[in-house]
């Protein structure tokens, strides 16, 4: 790694420029060189980014579910990994939803207008250019270091809102509003020192991250066709690993692969990629991926690569390593696909969130009775009972889009205990895991885990399943590993 450096004491940097014990001194006679002679750079005018209009568009949404108040939602900054390394840097999911910017530590407020409505104006940081020293001398923001921002006319003009503002004019903002400048909601947990700064109101703040969670609840033209790139590159990716599934011998090959394709045809993986070979599918969220890959057992692999829109896919295969199911392990892999195809009957407007999984258990309570691991799937599946959720301990749905598990500040009624309805994007995931050491399993499927998942739409007259092209049909499978 390429020592990263920065200023002390010869030369003045913002408050926020790092300085750590290996930091080399700048002499001024440096900075006044270094700070000359630059071509200016092309100003050819900023195009507004893809889907600018969907952006604009939630924003007077929610502009119009808080008339009159001031609304506040950073975006946070970069979280150190180790030392003064950080990771990779993902926006806010609110903060991005309604404004489509990538950048760290930008800060949107809208503004409540006297005719009605907000003004959107977006707090970044400005691009000083190669006159300013901190474009070599701090490590963190610095041009020579991490590239160019955008700056404030740029950022304007591609996110097409209504002002542009350096971001060290929010503290006057903040000020002006702790004055007395009228109401204001703030989107939490961002930006830390914005939490500090203003006071406390849990209701009224809560209320702005259930509003914009629930706007995501119903997807638009936008979000289904990025959706949909994301899940055509994931289908990419397990493409890469069939085709080396021969000659891998760990799970981290698989993840390694699968990580290579969406970071070359997306921004990165929409979450950790699970990759469980034989027992490790047992485990629900298994992302340590340090077991080996052997011939007979089966490998899950629940992955989704994160389009550049940030946007994820989220889908589970189960493959058999050496190309077919043994028996034990084909009976398993049929029942959970008998087990999607019942939920999936379920995903139409109008019904609970939870019909799909409720059709689901019913299937595994019958097939875990007929394969003599329940004694009575009737008394199983009674509420006060759910015996059969030692087998299957998730549900078979959550909704999809900016965030794996998107949505998950809307409101019980609205969500899980809510219906489904036209442009909702929830998976349908079943699973069976019967863990080695399980004394209820007979002994044959013990070990065996199976998870079969798809990305789904509600349209108007019933579902469309996104994934539908990703083959899940055990045949379709046993062909696909052989083919590649």
């Amino acid at each position: 790694m390429t020592e990263r450096a920065t200023v002390l004491e010869t030369v003045e940097t913002p408050e926020t420029a790092p300085t750590t014990a290996h930091d080399p001194q700048t002499p001024p006679a440096l900075v006044e060189f270094m700070c000359r002679d630059w071509a200016t750079p092309p100003r050819d005018g900023t195009k507004p980014i893809e889907g600018a209009r969907f952006f604009h568009a939630r924003r007077r949404a929610i502009s119009q579910r808080f008339p009159g108040e001031t609304l506040i939602v950073p975006t946070g900054h970069e979280k150190i990994r180790a030392n003064d390394t950080a990771y990779r840097f993902r926006p806010g999911t609110d903060f991005y939803y309604l404004t489509g910017n990538t950048e760290a530590d930008c800060v949107l407020v809208m503004v409540p207008q006297a005719g009605g409505g907000h003004r959107d104006v977006l707090y970044v940081e400005p691009n000083p250019g190669k006159t300013d020293a901190t474009f070599f001398t701090n490590r963190e923001k610095g041009e020579l270091w991490v590239g160019p921002r955008f700056g404030v006319e740029e950022s304007r003009a591609r996110y097409a809102v209504d002002e542009a503002r350096p971001l060290k004019e929010l503290d006057g903002t903040l000020d002006t509003l702790l004055q007395g400048g009228g109401e204001w909601r703030v989107r939490r947990e961002a930006d830390g020192a914005i939490d500090a700064r203003l006071p406390e109101q849990s209701q009224r703040d809560a209320e702005l991250a259930t509003a914009l969670s629930e706007m995501r609840l119903i997807k638009d033209d936008f979000e289904v066709t990025q959706l949909e790139k994301a899940i055509a590159a994931t289908r990419n990716a397990f493409d890469d690993i069939l085709r080396r599934l021969p000659d891998l011998r760990k799970e981290r090959e698989v993840e390694g692969l699968f990580n290579l394709r969406a970071r070359t045809d997306g921004n990165d993986v929409g979450y950790d990629t699970i990759a469980a070979a034989g027992a490790h599918a047992c485990t629900l969220h298994w992302t340590r991926n340090d077991g080996a890959l052997r011939d007979g057992e089966l490998l899950l692999i629940d992955a989704g690569v994160e389009a550049e829109s940030l946007y994820t896919a989220d889908i589970t295969r189960t493959f058999p390593i050496g190309g077919r199911f043994t028996n034990e392990q084909r009976e398993v892999y049929d029942l959970v696909l008998a087990a999607q195809r019942a939920a999936f009957a379920e995903c139409k407007p109008g019904n609970d969130f939870l019909e799909p999984n409720r059709a689901a258990m019913r299937v595994f309570a019958s097939g875990l009775e007929r394969m003599g691991i329940l004694r009575d799937s009737e008394d199983a599946l009674k509420e006060e009972h759910q015996f059969y959720r030692r087998y299957t301990l998730h549900g078979v749905s959550h909704m999809l889009g900016l965030d794996v598990h998107d949505c998950s500040a809307a409101r019980k009624e609205n969500y899980r205990h809510g219906k489904l309805a036209p442009g909702m994007v929830l998976t349908i995931e079943p699973g069976l895991y019967f863990q080695p050491d399980d004394l209820t399993v007979p002994e044959r499927y013990r070990g065996i885990g199976v998870r079969i998942e798809d990305d789904v739409l509600i349209t108007p007259d019933g579902h469309r399943v996104l994934s539908a092209e990703i083959p899940r049909d055990r045949d379709a499978v046993e062909r696909w590993v052989k083919r590649a």
